[in-house]
């Protein structure tokens, strides 16, 4: 497995994911009338020690966040599906890693708070989001991946199916 080009890869997954993603926050505001969150901006502006931007600074801000972040966990996804970590079991991992991602650097920032605090319906819409995140770039690391045949992981589970015990792994080549 090329660790470097599956995350490559990866970064070009996370840029379609957060493409994705945010189609579905436009078409979700449509919807509900919810406007844009600021959430990234404000962390990105703690972050590198920025001043409180307003108007089209604000929104570049934002941008620069949530694109930045995407395409960089994408190249975590990436690596999953080369090392043959793939389909919606990879994804729900990944999901969880997008999750954990945001709330960290939001907490650590003091821009969020615990989503457990959180109103449900922020909650669910959060969530949402990220869950097409997740999926969209999983899809495409995973078919990108595929076009190099089975990863490592795949190849161990083809050889030894189902869960054993004292499996180890196979011998190098």
């Amino acid at each position: 497995m090329a660790w470097g080009r599956s995350a490559a890869v990866g970064v070009g997954a996370g840029a379609a994911g957060v493409v994705a993603m945010t189609l579905a926050e436009k078409l979700e505001q449509r919807i509900t009338g919810r406007p844009d969150s600021y959430v990234p901006a404000r962390t990105l502006e703690r972050l590198l020690g920025l001043a409180h931007a307003r108007g089209r600074r604000a929104w570049l801000h934002n941008l620069a966040m949530h694109a930045s972040q995407g395409a960089m966990l994408g190249a975590l996804r990436g690596v999953m599906a080369g090392a043959g970590l793939r389909g919606p079991w990879a994804s729900l991992m990944f999901f969880a890693v997008r999750l954990t991602n945001d709330q960290t650097f939001e907490n650590a920032t003091g821009v969020g708070a615990p989503p457990w605090t959180w109103p449900r319906d922020e909650l669910v819409v959060d969530l949402v989001h990220k869950a097409v995140y997740a999926f969209a770039t999983g899809l495409v690391a995973d078919a990108l991946a595929a076009r190099r045949g089975s990863g490592p992981g795949q190849v161990h589970a083809e050889e030894f199916p189902g869960r054993r015990r004292h499996i180890g792994p196979p011998p190098r080549e």
